[in-house]
């Protein structure tokens, strides 16, 4: 059985940083729980198509479409082992979203979706980016409802929840000491 999880997160920066914040695979384990120690042990990068015109350049590289990832990380606090996660990135558009789908990992099926929009912040209507994650997932061994419930939706819940602290973190850290973007 499928299930999905939801989230969003408003962020006070342009549409174009965001975007290449999250389309660079090196800010991937920076996203994660420390505790997962999580690493990229090999990539194939694909170049994506070109940048829209007029579109300013950030640092960092970007994953276009079937740029290949291989992910490892603890699965859970002190583990002794790895668990490796292979994961290619699919529908990439410019400054508005890209998907990564498990090649191979701890899902019997996996697809997370990121999308971002231009939008005011809900309180004080100054610009920024709304960020969207949408995963759709499959748990391994036909595991059902109550290890959703009680497991899987848990642990999405914590790890989103980090993820948005520390993206929030580390785009702050980047527009207090930038790179001067290229044109």
């Amino acid at each position: 059985m499928r299930y999905q999880y939801s989230t969003a997160q408003w962020l006070p920066h342009p549409v174009e940083l965001v975007f290449a914040f999250f389309a660079n695979p090196e800010n991937l384990p920076r996203l994660m729980p420390r505790w997962q120690k999580a690493r990229i042990e090999e990539a194939n990068f694909v170049a994506p198509p070109p940048r829209p015109e007029g579109a300013p350049r950030y640092p960092g590289m970007v994953a276009g479409a079937n740029t290949r990832l291989l992910i490892s990380a603890r699965p859970f606090p002190y583990s002794p082992v790895r668990a490796p996660w292979c994961a290619m990135i699919e529908d990439f558009r410019w400054n508005q979203g890209f998907c990564d789908v498990q090649l191979s990992g701890p899902f019997r099926y996996w697809r997370h979706c990121h999308s971002v929009t231009s939008a005011p912040d809900p309180d004080s209507g100054r610009p920024g980016t709304l960020l969207r994650d949408e995963v759709i997932y499959e748990l391994p061994l036909g595991l059902g409802n109550l290890t959703d419930k009680y497991i899987a939706h848990r642990a999405f819940e914590y790890t989103f929840h980090y993820r948005q602290r520390r993206a929030a973190e580390l785009l702050a850290m980047v527009t207090k000491h930038p790179m001067s973007p290229k044109q």
